[in-house]
């Protein structure tokens, strides 16, 4: 077997992208494994953000429970077309995003769905706490705006850190699924059950 031939199914493993693409990538990489599989996820961060605008009314129910049995978790995940619903590719994304839930319990999918009296609220104890440290009064809003995207972090699904690639957030493993499948994906909604919470 050519060295070619093992690099395009390397790089098919790697990143999930069609034959072609890879077979493109490589030449223009110069036989770079790497340097291909970065220009393949610019290439797919592009192509995501175009199908970005697409109706996505398929899909599935993702879940995960715990071993224990004391957490449990369900999703759902839209896609444009009941193909991709079935794919296995779609369906390990909705059971590694129950697990992400699971462990990371998000209270919101995004940014928008946090009510502003929490916001409001949040930004209070916030400028109270960097008052309270002796901050001056010229920097405090900015500390504050700063923090407040922390707290973004932690309580919005898209903006978690993922918990298998703390590298990355969920919506960046969502653009690089959308590149990957070939279909905009939305989380549509989840619930979160935990004994004793």
């Amino acid at each position: 077997m050519s060295t070619t031939t093992e690099q395009i199914k390397k790089l098919r493993a790697m990143t999930g992208a069609g034959m072609m693409d890879v077979k493109k990538a490589l030449e223009e990489a110069g036989f770079d494994l790497d340097a291909a599989a970065a220009l393949l996820r610019e290439r797919g961060i592009a192509k995501a953000a175009k199908k970005a605008d697409r109706s996505a009314r398929e899909g599935l129910i993702g879940s995960y429970v715990h071993h224990n049995g004391r957490v449990a978790v369900l999703i759902e995940l839209n896609c444009e077309t009941d193909f991709v619903a079935r794919n296995e590719n779609f369906r390990e994304l909705a059971k590694n995003l129950a697990l992400h839930i699971a462990m990371a319990n998000p209270l919101y999918t995004r940014r928008d769905e946090v009510p502003q009296e929490v916001v409001e609220d949040e930004k209070r104890a916030l400028r109270a706490q960097a008052l309270e440290e002796g901050k001056p009064e010229a920097i405090v809003e900015k500390m504050v705006e700063g923090r407040i995207g922390k707290y973004y972090a932690e309580v919005c699904l898209l903006e978690q850190p993922y918990i298998k690639d703390d590298k990355q957030t969920v919506e960046q493993l969502l653009t690089e699924a959308v590149a990957t499948i070939g279909e905009n994906i939305q989380v549509g909604r989840f619930s979160r059950i935990a004994i004793g919470e």
